[in-house]
């Protein structure tokens, strides 16, 4: 373990360097929570709604997105330890009526594969199925008419779609809707008061709203649809995620001293399960739930979360009992946890992140034949073309979430990043994004990009 450095956690040091940073990547407003050796500050900067002109406040509820996956896969590992799931069972057998694309895959995907995103059902399918509580029941339905992205197993593909499933198992388990499941779970046993999955419960408190297009203005929709839940649609504070965070640095035991979850579990879930295609965008593997990589050789468990105009940060240092949550509405937001989270490493822990990557200064070899062509699944297609001696990367979204973002098509230059990686700078940030050319086991070809396995289709 770390001593702590010289450095206090100074709230006011922090709190201006939230607003400094905030403000040179045009984040309308972030909220950041910082726990170290016991110690908790939290600060907050610029505005919840700009539109409206209401303010970011430390107790403001914001969008944390797909971290919610590690809240969910937290209850499901609870409900392991009592014998009511197992890791490793076909999901079929306490889901019957489950019905998959793919035979192969509905009679074998476990509930592993859904926590590490390897099942190969095509991640992105969002579908609103109504606003009742059985609305995963109906989303699990429409999985039969999916396409399969990947052999069940073959690769790591970020999948929505597979933690929604998720919710449907809970349910089915238990016999209780995700929605309370994870308030009985999770929510209250943690004390948590300014945390809520529905927004008429977000309602009661004040709330961020997401910033797109440019200028930033608000986002035409609020949220996801709720068939989304135990993907992506929990809406905390940064303080009430760290209590979270919390719990899995004390190994399953709440403040209060009740235990959730078995030390045992915990340790499972930071342990890697895949290596990831693409190494350079999170970490170098997958555990249960959490991202996991290092920094400077410690160990470090993580997540993030996106959704319409807003993005969240975890980052947990286990070894130097450090926590960080980041909150944000638009805007630069991941330059923005760049630099603020290798200052903050640095100089409360003495570790050094890594460096954002960057386009090779020299040549690499390329084989534009080799790549290019269209790579598709649900929600998404990704054109690779050649042109006036250029690669150029054509993303397009598709299908319910293409009517949900500002700018459906983006079209970006590729530059060589070392062979069979390429980099992209996506419109308005500073930093560069990976793209990872592969081949399955059988010989089928893929692009990773965003944490999805894109399958090449021509």
């Amino acid at each position: 373990m770390t001593a702590p450095r010289n450095r206090s956690l100074d709230t006011a040091h922090w709190a201006g360097r939230l607003a400094e940073l905030a403000a040179r990547h045009s984040v309308p407003g972030a909220s950041l929570a910082i726990w170290h050796h016991g110690r908790q500050i939290e600060a907050a900067t610029g505005f919840a709604n700009a539109d409206a002109r209401i303010e970011a406040t430390t107790d403001t509820l914001w969008q944390i997105g797909s971290i919610s996956k590690v809240w969910t896969t937290t209850v499901a590992m609870a409900l392991v330890e009592e014998g009511v799931l197992d890791l490793d069972s076909p999901i079929v057998k306490v889901l019957p009526e489950l019905r998959l694309a793919d035979e192969h895959l509905t009679q074998n995907v476990t509930l592993r594969h859904l926590v590490t995103h390897t099942s190969g059902i095509d991640g992105d399918f969002f579908a609103d199925t109504g606003r009742g509580d059985d609305c995963l029941e109906k989303y699990t339905e429409l999985l039969a008419d999916v396409s399969v992205n990947h052999p069940l197993g073959a690769t790591m593909s970020y999948c929505n779609a597979g933690f929604s499933l998720l919710g449907r198992v809970l349910e089915r388990v238990t016999g209780v809707q995700w929605d309370e499941l994870m308030r009985a779970r999770l929510f209250r046993p943690l004390g948590l008061t300014h945390t809520a999955t529905l927004p008429e419960e977000v309602l009661r408190h004040r709330a961020a709203a997401g910033h797109l297009g440019d200028p930033l203005k608000v986002a035409a929709h609020w949220s996801l649809m709720r068939s989304a839940g135990p993907a992506g649609l929990i809406c905390a504070t940064a303080s009430d995620v760290l209590a979270f965070a919390r719990l899995h640095l004390a190994e399953g035991v709440t403040e209060d001293g009740t235990r959730l979850l078995s030390a045992e579990s915990v340790r499972a879930m930071q342990t890697p399960q895949v290596e990831l295609p693409d190494r350079h965008l999170f970490g170098h593997a997958w555990g249960l739930g959490w991202i996991l990589a290092e920094w400077d050789g410690r160990p470090v468990y993580a997540h993030d979360g996106g959704t319409i105009g807003q993005s969240a940060f975890l980052r947990v240092l286990p070894g130097e009992r450090l926590a960080i949550c980041l909150l944000t509405n638009g805007g630069s937001t991941r330059d923005l946890y760049e630099d603020l989270f290798r200052e903050i490493t640095a100089e409360l822990a003495d570790v050094t992140m890594p460096g954002p990557i960057r386009p090779a200064e020299g040549p690499v070899p390329t084989d534009p034949a080799a790549i290019t062509g269209v790579y598709e699944r649900a929600s998404s297609q990704i054109e690779i073309l050649e042109r006036g001696g250029e690669l150029i990367m054509v993303s397009r979204f598709t299908g319910e979430l293409a009517d949900l973002v500002e700018q459906p098509e983006q079209e970006h230059p590729m530059r060589p990043l070392e062979p069979g990686t390429f980099v992209v700078q996506r419109d308005g940030a500073a930093g560069w994004f990976p793209v990872v050319f592969y081949t399955l086991a059988d010989g089928s070809r893929y692009l990773h990009h965003g944490g999805r396995a894109n399958p090449k289709v021509s």
